[in-house]
């Protein structure tokens, strides 16, 4: 059972992550403090070039740099980390104390597992996006051409450290971008995740300290408890793509790095319930709507063609078709969706005519054309002479 705690802190709280081996999430003002005092001599620190300094500084020995965001993702990336730490002599008393955003903690926590076939990882989170999402669970991922996250493994950190005054300064785009995998933790989560969300999206706007804790620890606390059910994600912790399935694929056609993965997560649950309604999976007709304005609140695209009028991007159908036929939940690379039924309800493996997929990807001008179009030929065979008559 996942268990918040408070620290000696007021601000501080442990979630622990009941995985084997178990481990907590430190969240609060002073988490990064906590982490600077856990380094030992021996550890490496791992950081994403991209983090200003500004909260606490981590003191090692060793301190790799890498390339921000989505550059970071790459065998070239991951090799030249492997050869820094070998260059240094690491051993298995060496832990890898990783710093920066999703993409940092994703191959960080990869190189972690595989140099000298494993040594311990612990993440110090600095954007929301990896604070609700990328530093609970164990994920770690490079990108293939083919596809976003196509190479990693499965393997938990041994804690997690999340302070809320590195957001202060996040640029915008990446704080929507956490945004857009709260927004979708929520409709996960349940009525009272989602009216909860719908009550401080101005103080979240606004980057109100004590709300931004509070929404960290409400997806923490709901993936704490998806992952400890299915750590390596055969059932219910596929409840986590939601969205996922168009995200992946505006992020492969856009190219990776120009849609921020939150963001293209926001549009993907849009689609995700419009493909939903096409489907007959989606038994609460109103969260469309809700969804779509609570997205506005937060300052993220309500639909896919708002994201590409936000970015420039043409983002054809097609072309996001064929990305996703090489999304990691594919079968015989045929999608399978993960669909909302109401806020907390989901199915998991929804397979979907492509005709539908590329409908809901379509241009809203487009669907448009097609309705009237759709309208024209079933009135035309309501007034064609019947057989016989």
């Amino acid at each position: 059972m996942t268990q918040r705690t408070r620290g000696t802190r007021a601000k501080l709280q442990r979630i622990r992550v009941d995985v084997e081996p178990a481990y907590e999430v430190c969240i609060g003002v002073g988490a990064h403090e906590r982490a600077a005092r856990e380094l030992r001599p021996t550890d490496v620190v791992l950081r994403d070039s991209g983090v200003p300094a500004g909260v606490a500084e981590l003191h090692a020995a060793t301190t790799i740099a890498l390339a921000p965001g989505e550059e970071a993702k790459e065998w070239s990336t991951l090799a030249s980390v492997l050869a820094a730490l070998a260059d240094e002599a690491c051993d298995r008393s060496t832990r890898l104390f990783v710093v920066g955003g999703g993409a940092a903690l994703d191959l960080g926590g990869l190189a972690a597992a595989l140099y000298l076939r494993g040594v311990e990882a612990l993440y110090c989170p600095t954007t929301l996006l990896a604070m609700v999402d990328a530093s609970v669970g164990g994920k770690t991922a490079i990108n293939l051409e083919q596809g976003k996250n196509l190479v990693g493994v499965i393997r938990q950190p041994s804690a997690v450290y999340a302070d809320p005054r590195w957001l202060a300064s996040l640029p915008e785009a990446e704080f929507r971008s956490g945004l857009g995998e709260a927004l979708k933790s929520a409709v996960i989560g349940g009525e009272r995740f989602l009216a909860q969300l719908e009550r401080d999206a101005a103080r979240l706007v606004a980057r109100d300290e004590a709300a931004l804790v509070e929404l960290v620890a409400r997806c923490v606390e709901l993936k704490a408890r998806i992952v400890a059910r299915d750590p390596h994600e055969r059932g219910p912790r596929r409840a986590l793509n939601l969205g996922h399935t168009f995200a992946h694929a505006v992020e492969h056609v856009a190219g990776y790095g120009v849609v921020p993965h939150g963001i293209a997560v926001a549009a993907g649950l849009a689609l995700a319930l419009e493909l939903a309604a096409s489907t007959g999976v989606l038994a609460d007709d109103a969260l469309p709507a809700r969804v779509r304005a609570l997205a506005a609140a937060l300052g993220l695209p309500a639909s896919l063609d708002e994201l590409r009028s936000e970015y420039g991007l043409a983002l054809a159908p097609r072309a996001l078709a064929t990305a996703m036929r090489s999304d990691k939940k594919s079968v015989l690379a045929e999608p399978r969706f993960v669909l909302p039924v109401r806020a907390g309800k989901l199915e998991l493996r929804v397979a979907a005519a492509a005709e539908l997929v590329l409908a809901v990807c379509a241009p809203a001008a487009k669907q448009g054309r097609a309705r009237r179009a759709r309208a024209r030929r079933a009135r035309r065979m309501r007034s064609s002479p019947k057989p016989g008559s």
